[in-house]
């Protein structure tokens, strides 16, 4: 188990007009030890950091404006140390358009209502204070070092598939790869081939449900002179192209019954005949097959053979997907990112992930897994606006696909559990408890809050500021 946070004596500054919001935060905050100084106005923001050494600073959006910003500049240039973190109550597409001068400062983005936990530990990483240890991005085991050309990750889950890779790519059995679309079935195998004594072979890849069932047969086995009308000179298949080295069958589960006859063969007798040919043609090579489906329920259904199926399933290494590897995340998008720049031709050093910006990504479902992850790094290096320092959760949810976002919709967050109210409580009581507890549901947002309360905005302002 993680050990609890501790802020033990670390002066933190929060500067917010919601007083519920406010009084909770400094609540919490002193719960893990921290000093708080909490702040209702600009001018007890102006005093408190004249009379006192600030370490983090934590100010709602809709209180920064340029003469905040102007201070907080100020402030930093003296003590360059200091964390500024913004308060968002909005959801962070909506974030974007804070000033310029603002993400010039600023440390991150946090959405409202604070999750104390979560913001603690990322003070902690910031401060460098040892419980925070272990967050590093680097690499340093072997088998990761061995592998990482191909697959980068850190996570216990892909440890545990990838652990036997060296012994798998040393052997020269068939090898079944499955796994979800997306998961980097191609890459393992080219990291099995590379690794393996065949490496100074050809490694032939082929989609199997990419080529039309009329063509696999001649794509895969070739075809001699006037074996089918236009075929004027022979030709060499996959498998011969393969010869001495590894042929990678992606989606095998979508090759034709008819073919998988002829593959069987060609695992057993290690020759073939081209198509139009009576000639046996010998070749040595290793296959590596690889399916999303389900082969034993598509053997079960009789949609392939059962003799292939074992022949295949030698060696297997069925891989995650990437909503059970979190810890590959971070790793993965920085990665992807750094790339995308690199083939642009940026400048270094490249623009760093912010820890909301990990954490948003880190709670995604990722449906598509790292190629999802790998496109939208690609689009957010390609539409980032230059001479950006630093990568806010605002840069790049805009491009996440609507239904991967981790923020509920009003709609969603109806169903969920309501606020049990005592018989007996006073009603201003109860007003202001509901009022907290929609602007949790809200995530801050006050004009969707007055919207589910039946109010105008100017009304819950009001009643927030009595």
């Amino acid at each position: 188990m993680s050990k609890a946070p501790d802020l033990e004596g670390l002066d933190i500054l929060v500067y917010e007009n919601d007083y519920t919001s406010l009084n909770q935060i400094e609540s919490d905050l002193k719960n893990i030890g921290a000093d708080v100084y909490a702040a209702d106005t600009f001018e007890r923001v102006v005093g408190l950091l004249h009379q006192t050494h600030i370490e983090v600073i934590i100010a709602a959006i809709d209180l920064v404006d340029e003469q905040c910003i102007e201070m907080i500049k100020e402030y930093k240039m003296l003590h360059p140390e200091v964390l500024f973190y913004v308060l968002a109550g909005q959801e962070y597409d909506s974030v974007e358009s804070s000033q310029e001068s603002v993400r010039l400062v600023v440390d991150d983005y946090i959405k409202k209502p604070l999750d104390i936990i979560r913001f603690a530990r990322m003070v902690e990483t910031s401060v460098g204070r040892p419980e925070a240890a272990g967050t590093s991005l680097a690499v340093i085991d072997p088998l990761v070092a061995k592998v990482k050309p191909y697959f980068i990750f850190r996570s216990p889950v892909m440890r545990r598939t990838l652990f036997h890779l060296p012994q798998i790519a040393a052997s020269e059995q068939a090898v079944l790869i499955t796994g979800e679309t997306g998961t980097g079935k191609e890459l393992i195998a080219r990291a099995i081939h590379v690794l393996s004594r065949r490496s100074s072979g050809p490694f032939i890849p082929i989609n199997c449900g990419a080529i039309p069932e009329s063509l696999i047969e001649g794509e895969l086995f070739g075809h001699e002179k006037g074996a089918f009308t236009g075929a004027v000179s022979a030709r060499k298949g996959k498998f011969e192209m393969a010869d001495k080295g590894t042929i990678f069958l992606d989606e095998i589960g979508d090759m034709p019954l008819n073919l998988q006859v002829r593959l069987l063969r060609v695992l057993e007798e290690g020759s073939l005949y081209r198509l139009g040919g009576e000639t046996l043609v010998p070749v040595s090579i290793r296959i590596i097959a690889a399916s999303n489906a389900d082969l034993q329920k598509a053997v079960d259904d009789g949609l392939f053979r059962d003799d292939l199926y074992y022949r295949l399933n030698v060696l297997r290494l069925n891989l995650p997907p990437l909503r059970e590897r979190i810890e590959d995340i971070p790793l993965l998008a920085v990665h992807f990112l750094e790339r995308a720049f690199a083939e642009m031709g940026w400048p270094g050093p490249y623009p760093n992930l912010s820890p909301e910006t990990i954490y948003l990504l880190e709670h995604c479902p990722w449906k598509g897994n790292v190629r999802e992850l790998r496109n939208l790094m690609t689009r957010v290096a390609t539409l980032l606006p230059k001479g950006t320092g630093r990568i806010f959760p605002f840069h790049i949810y805009t491009h996440i696909d609507q239904a991967a976002r981790i923020a509920p919709t009003i709609d969603e967050a109806h169903g969920r559990e309501g606020v049990f109210i005592p018989a007996g409580t006073k009603l201003g009581d109860v007003e202001e408890r509901l009022i907290h507890e929609t602007l949790k549901l809200t995530n801050g947002n006050k004009t969707k809050a007055a919207s589910l309360l039946g109010i105008s905005l100017r009304n819950l302002r009001r009643k927030l500021n009595k």
